[in-house]
């Protein structure tokens, strides 16, 4: 039989062994969660434009020289006043902003208070003491093609159409901008849509309309929507003089699907498909086409409608999508 002192001895090593071992496996998980916090740390830090001094550059005046000029914001808008005051006083502050024109279809003429407000947001807030136009461009008839029609004293190429109930930060908008220069007979915009065949008709001729989540569960698009996107002002005068009457005269019947219409015409002209940027979506109204019921339903007829018109499908489907990398920790 063992002295006790020796057992006592032994139980002592064993315990200073136990708690050793458990000091290291704790001083471990503590330097693990310590590297986890600080990695998290960077993530987070990167995404804000200071992150070790890369700043976005401030624009000066001279950077939208001859050579890259600006663009035309084509605002469309129904009876949401405090919407258009809202969305205008927004873009006024965006650095690439040339002119304004407001697409107006109302059966009563802009009221004095609220020209005079306009002018007033448009002269105080214009950074750089630019000087941009602001003109309300007056239709008779109450149609959604109103929003496409040409607008003959336009002085630069790019238009910027979007709708009164949804503002981007101008960084967005100023990245769209330099994307469509990359790329002026494009459409460049931030609602992506897709299309595709649909399978239950059994041929090729009929197709489906996909919103949001459809591209998504893709990762592809065919369509940027005009109620935020870039093109040439060209396509102005072809959707009215070059675009079938017939088409024309169904989004004006069935109040919907201009857009689609555009992206048909800007597809089949190029050849090409437009280009998804990627931006953040503030929408500050909820009363549109789109929030109706039967809205996918009345979309896809349109989609087989146009391609009817055409005699095919136009629109090209891709997968690329344009980003500010200094924004992006992955890319």
């Amino acid at each position: 039989m063992l002295p006790r002192t020796n057992v006592h001895s032994r139980r002592m090593t064993q315990r200073l062994r136990i708690a050793a071992i458990s000091a290291v496996r704790s001083s471990r998980i503590t330097l693990l969660f310590c590297c986890l916090t600080l990695f998290l740390f960077f993530v987070l830090a990167s995404k804000t434009p200071s992150f070790l001094g890369w700043e976005h550059e401030d624009l000066s005046p001279d950077y939208y020289d001859a050579s890259r000029k600006g663009y035309a914001l084509l605002i469309n808008t129904w009876k949401r006043n405090d919407l258009l005051k809202r969305s205008i006083s927004h873009y006024t502050s965006c650095p690439g902003l040339d002119s304004i024109h407001i697409v107006w279809s109302e059966p009563d003429a802009p009221s004095e208070s609220l020209t005079q407000f306009l002018n007033h947001v448009v002269q105080s807030k214009a950074i750089n003491g630019r000087q941009i136009e602001l003109k309300f461009d007056i239709n008779k008839e109450d149609s959604l093609n109103n929003r496409f029609k040409e607008v003959r004293d336009l002085k630069l190429d790019a238009v910027f159409s979007i709708d009164d109930d949804i503002i981007f930060p101008c960084s967005s908008v100023e990245l769209a901008f330099s994307v469509w220069r990359s790329a002026p007979d494009a459409m460049v915009g931030f609602v992506p849509r897709i299309h595709w065949v649909d399978q239950s008709k059994g041929n090729t001729n009929q197709f489906i309309y996909g919103g949001w989540w459809s591209v998504w569960w893709t990762g592809r698009y065919s369509m940027v929507l005009s109620k935020a996107a870039f093109f040439h002002k060209k396509y102005l005068s072809m959707y009215t003089n070059n675009m079938p009457a017939s088409i024309r005269e169904y989004t004006t019947k069935n109040r919907n699907c201009e857009d689609i219409a555009m992206s048909f015409l800007v597809a089949n002209v190029t050849g090409a498909p437009p280009i998804w940027v990627k931006g953040k979506i503030n929408e500050i109204g909820s009363t549109g086409i789109s929030s109706l019921g039967g809205h996918t339903e009345k979309r896809t007829e349109c989609v087989n409608r146009f391609v009817a018109e055409y005699g095919r499908m136009p629109l090209i489907s891709t997968s690329v999508k344009a980003i500010d990398s200094r924004d992006s920790w992955f890319w």
